[in-house]
């Protein structure tokens, strides 16, 4: 099972982890409410977990352009 991270605004993949045996405690997924789960984590056929986040290019820009917080995605 691979944990996934790609930012949810432009779709740039940020991390991966290789992993066969880790709970997901160890991730900080215990810390997020059960909307927050269900909002960033998907789960695919193969077992792997996709976690939706945000670059640092993408919160720059948020941060710049606070009205972009209102749009999914924002970079063209």
């Amino acid at each position: 099972m691979d944990v996934i991270y790609k930012c949810r605004h432009c779709g740039t993949k940020v991390g991966h982890i290789e992993a066969n045996a880790f709970r997901t405690n160890d991730l900080g997924f215990d810390q997020l409410t059960a909307e927050e789960r269900k909002d960033m984590i998907q789960y695919d056929d193969n077992g792997h977990i996709h976690v939706s986040t945000i670059c640092e290019d993408c919160q720059e820009a948020l941060e710049r352009n606070p009205e972009f917080h209102q749009w999914d995605t924002f970079i063209q």
